[in-house]
Order: structure tokens, then C-alpha cells, then sequence
């Protein structure tokens, strides 16, 4: 489970790259009941946070990147974001974002394993983090799916220190891969890693992607959101047995992220 006692490699923060804050905001508040605050002034909403209840869930920004699609990105914690910047190039991954101050708030990266999987490190300041987790409407687990998962764990491992143990599918298809941050018990794995087909991983153009995973309290009448706001649906909502009933979604701007209503609550 994710906690908000984060631990190095935990996950720690999320923030959305969208070409319309606005609607992106607008259609989240919808789907899963949170609430904008912009970091700026005026019309030209730029940037803010995403509140649930009044806690910080996530962060919501205008997509710049030129060639870019619009998708969540990732962030996990560590004591150093130069020192985990040199292990990415050491280990053949890039960085894409060099180490920088956030004010008094933190230190951040952004990377690429390297098979173009795109993800981030925070380095906290005053800033541990979003401060709901592992509750309806808040992030719950992170996924990567990948072309080449042994390649991954290799890296991730060597950059995050992260272990991994695996789970078979159900029907004969393959493993999963159940990731723990180094030293912590199997109560703190916070996400997993599946292997499919570059022809699957159409999303972001045949690369590895990561994405969250959302709790929601009802699974079908989120997805019922999804559609009525104008996102789509890429898979389910279906269940997975000890896990719960889940589906793939995309927001209207294309970001993938999965709904998830966790067995036995």
C-alpha cells in the first residue's frame, strides 16, 4: 500500500501535463470528486494543485512540451536527486530534466529508463509530497507496462533500489511484477510492472509508460463519469480476483490512468 510516510522509491506525487488546464480540471472534479487551486493569478490558469477533501492529491499543469502527449507523470522519493540522476545515466537510462530547486520546496528530475519509460524523483524539501493516499479519490498504485521487464527491473532496481516479486495472471498470462521499496515490508509494495508487446503500447507510441492508479468507492459509476465527461474507456471495468473490479481509462486530452475499487471494501 501507499502511505504518506514516504520512504525512499515510494511514490510521492503525481502531476498531469494537459493542454487545457481547465478541462482537465473541470473533468477530474467530475471523476473523482477533486477540487482546483491554481498557483497563479487571473483567467490564464498556468498551474495549481488538486485537492480531495481539502488534502493535496495531485498536481495539474499546462502541457509545454512541444511533441509531447499529454500524460500523469510519476514522482518518487529520494534523499538525492543528483545522486539518483547519475545512477539513471549509469545504469543507460536519460535524464530529461536535470536536478533543480522548487523554491524552499524540494529538489526534482524527470527521466527515461532505457526503453523510454518516463518517470521522476523528488527530492524533499518543506514538501514531502501529496498528502492523501490509498483513499477513494486518491492514489493508490502505480503501474508500468513495458516491452521488456527484466530490462526494467534491472534499471529500476539499480536507480530505486526497488525489489520485486512476482505474481501470476490468471489464465496462463504471465507474470506480474510486484514492486517494494528496498527494506520495507511486503505490506509497503506500492506498485507492479506488467510486460506486453511494443503493437500494445500504443499509448505512447510503442515506449513503456507509467500510470496511476486511482481508489474510487464505486468502480462502474466512475467509469460512468469517465464517458458522460468526455474521457473513453481502454479496458473493463472488469474483476480481478483479491484485487478488485478496475478499468483502463483515458481523460479527453488522452492520459491513461486506471480506476480501481478494492476488493473487500
Amino acid at each position: 500500500m501507499i502511505t504518506t510516510d514516504f520512504v525512499p522509491g515510494s511514490p510521492c506525487w503525481i502531476d498531469l501535463g494537459s493542454p487545457d488546464v481547465r478541462a482537465a480540471a473541470a473533468f477530474y472534479g467530475a471523476v473523482l470528486g477533486w477540487e482546483y487551486e491554481s498557483m497563479g493569478e487571473g483567467e490564464d490558469m498556468e498551474g495549481g494543485v488538486l485537492r480531495k477533501d481539502g488534502r493535496i492529491v495531485a498536481g495539474l499543469g499546462r502541457l509545454t512540451e512541444e511533441g509531447a502527449r499529454s500524460a500523469w507523470m510519476v514522482y518518487y522519493c529520494v534523499a538525492d536527486a543528483d545522486a539518483a540522476a547519475e545512477a539513471v545515466r549509469q545504469a543507460g537510462g536519460t535524464v530529461r530534466v536535470p536536478p533543480r530547486d522548487l523554491a524552499e520546496w524540494g529538489r526534482m528530475a524527470q527521466f527515461s529508463d532505457p526503453l523510454g519509460g518516463e518517470f521522476a524523483v523528488w527530492q524533499p524539501g518543506t514538501n514531502a509530497g501529496v498528502e492523501l493516499v490509498d483513499e477513494p479519490g486518491s492514489l493508490s498504485w502505480t503501474e508500468l507496462y513495458t516491452s521488456d521487464v527484466e530490462a526494467a527491473k534491472e534499471f529500476y532496481g539499480e536507480v530505486l533500489g526497488w525489489r520485486f516479486g512476482a505474481m501470476e495472471m490468471p489464465g496462463g498470462g504471465g507474470s506480474y511484477w510486484l514492486v517494494t521499496p528496498a527494506g520495507q515490508p511486503d505490506e509497503r509494495m506500492h506498485g507492479g510492472m506488467m510486460e506486453l508487446p511494443a503493437e500494445q503500447l500504443s499509448t505512447a507510441g510503442g515506449r513503456p509508460y507509467w500510470h496511476p492508479v486511482f481508489a474510487v468507492a464505486d468502480c462502474d459509476a466512475a467509469v460512468a463519469a469517465v464517458t458522460a465527461n468526455g474521457g473513453s474507456l481502454q479496458m473493463g471495468p472488469e474483476d480481478a480476483e483479491g484485487v478488485g473490479r478496475l478499468a483502463v481509462c483515458l481523460d479527453p486530452a488522452g492520459a491513461d490512468f486506471v480506476v480501481l475499487a478494492p476488493a473487500g471494501r
